[in-house]
């Protein structure tokens, strides 16, 4: 059998595009929920606000000042529309179990405390930050739940 006569189960483009596009919706949502907590005091500093203060700063500073904050959402948009389209590519068997995007959601959060905030050296990944971590877990439930649509699938 040849690499050619595989069959290659891709999901199809449209399915990728509406799951990167409930990605973006629900990194909006976290962007809201982001707002309460640190007005609330419950998170200091944002990940996408942390990471472009600590490891961004060059390239943020090509950007005009008051439209840093607006660079900062649209590419934490960006970010959760590629973890969107990324969900989007799991099986349907996977995806359509109510658990699958909270599940994802908080893998992804996971995967941002014990793996890129070390490896991008933030200093959150030092410090004991249990409210806060707690806060940004449950933000990324809501990200997963907005994943999951929270309606109806239709029968086929």
């Amino acid at each position: 059998m040849t690499a050619s006569s595989i069959p290659i189960n891709a999901p199809p483009p449209d399915r990728v595009a509406h799951a990167a596009l409930r990605g973006a919706v629900a990194a909006m949502a976290m962007t809201g929920m982001r707002v309460l907590t640190t007005e609330l005091g419950l998170v200091e500093e944002p990940p996408p606000q942390a990471i472009f203060r600590q490891k961004a700063r060059g390239l943020l500073r090509l950007v005009p000042r008051q439209r840093r904050r607006a660079a900062i959402e649209l590419a934490h948009w960006g970010y959760g529309a590629g973890g969107g389209a990324a969900f989007g590519t799991l099986p349907e068997e996977v995806r359509k179990r109510a658990w699958a995007g909270p599940v994802y959601g908080l893998a992804v959060w996971a995967g941002f405390e014990m793996a890129l905030a070390p490896l991008l050296g933030l200093e959150q990944a030092h410090q004991k930050r249990p409210t806060e971590r707690v806060s940004l877990a449950l933000d990324h439930l809501l990200y997963g739940f907005i994943l999951s649509e929270l309606r109806s699938r239709p029968r086929d």
